[in-house]
């Protein structure tokens, strides 16, 4: 019986929660790191720590504005990539729904509204 299960784990799909929130990463151990990786490479335009961890949390921010109208498989798909190799980024998952079509930062300007106005339908 247990080898039956084992064998089913194996072949089936594994069942990822899909949280009706945005994920929590811990970035600033990942700016520090970035930093301090792009200064000891002598990169001219280092990135300062600082300036990192207002990047993730700007992305933070629209990612909580956007994160229900997307759904749960984009919302996977772009978290496990987020989230491999144990970096994880707002940014990149930010990035990766923008890539996929489904977090727009600038939505379309909106067509302006004439209905049935009484100033458009008066006459002159």
């Amino acid at each position: 019986m247990k080898a039956a299960l084992l064998i089913f784990s194996l072949l089936g799909q594994h069942a990822m929660p899909i949280s009706d929130r945005v994920p929590v990463f811990n970035v600033e151990g990942l700016c520090r790191d970035v930093s301090a990786d792009d200064k000891a490479s002598g990169l001219a335009l280092a990135q300062d720590a600082g300036e990192c961890l207002r990047d993730e949390t700007l992305a933070q921010q629209q990612l909580s504005s956007v994160w229900l109208t997307v759904p749960g498989p984009a919302r996977e798909s772009c978290e496990g990539e987020a989230a491999a190799g144990g970096i994880e980024s707002y940014v990149d998952l930010l990035t990766c729904l923008q890539m996929a079509g489904w977090a727009n930062p600038t939505p379309p300007p909106a067509p302006p509204l004439r209905g049935a106005s009484k100033i458009r339908n008066a006459k002159n």
